[in-house]
């Protein structure tokens, strides 16, 4: 048995709010196929699965080959984007999530990762912008594993951290998020700033859903306290 802890955090819509980001690029890429534009919301619904399965449940009318030209107009897009917006940095953090992260990271016990349904390009552009590269030990992105909500990222962080599936906690915005914690044994949180309600995410069995950044450590405390 190992005391260490571990929390795993989503990016796009937990610790970073990139949803003009993701909802532009998108808009940008099927408009260059000449298709119809999502809705807004339909957009945001599927952010955190790999985008290959985000764009075919998003528009299931596209054939495979549709599907994989969407993709790859939605990256030179978001590319496109970052160049114009000035990187990364224009979509800002959530409230709160940088002291979190430090006073997670001032615990001698406790570890950090990420999982998340960006690709590792996109991960490393967003840690450079807002200075997060010294937080996280294990970093699982999309072009390595299935798509989210399988567990293989979650089970990657452990065999990377040493960690137990017990005393670890997945912390995410989205019922993929929820479901990927779950199907891994983790512990779940979800959190209400994102793109997927508060409603959906109890729903989806999340152990507890905290509104602000300021909950979130001492609903960690609480999880690890019952393992």
């Amino acid at each position: 048995m190992t005391d260490l802890k571990l929390a795993v955090f989503d990016v796009d819509g937990t610790l970073i709010d990139s949803q003009d980001f993701i909802v532009e690029a998108m808009l940008r890429a099927f408009g260059h196929m000449g298709v119809d534009l999502p809705a807004r919301a339909d957009v945001l619904s599927i952010t955190g699965l790999s985008l290959p399965i985000a764009i075919a449940r998003l528009m299931p009318t596209l054939s495979k080959g549709e599907v994989a030209a969407a993709a790859d107009a939605y990256k030179t897009a978001f590319i496109a984007l970052r160049a114009e917006k000035g990187g990364e940095a224009a979509s800002p953090m959530y409230p709160g999530a940088r002291d979190a992260l430090v006073s997670l990271s001032q615990r001698d016990e406790v570890l950090m990762g990420v999982a998340t349904g960006k690709a590792k390009r996109g991960l490393d552009h967003a840690c450079a912008a807002h200075d997060l590269d010294g937080f996280f030990i294990t970093r699982q992105t999309a072009d390595t594993h299935p798509s989210k909500p399988h567990p293989s990222m979650l089970l990657a962080t452990l065999a990377d951290t040493g960690a137990e599936a017990a005393h670890a906690v997945m912390i995410g915005d989205t019922t993929y998020d929820i479901d990927m914690g779950r199907a891994a044994g983790f512990r779940t949180i979800g959190v209400s700033w994102g793109y997927h309600p508060a409603a959906d995410l109890v729903a989806a069995g999340a152990d507890i859903v905290v509104d602000t950044f300021a909950g979130l450590i001492p609903a960690l405390d609480e999880l690890w306290g019952q393992a």
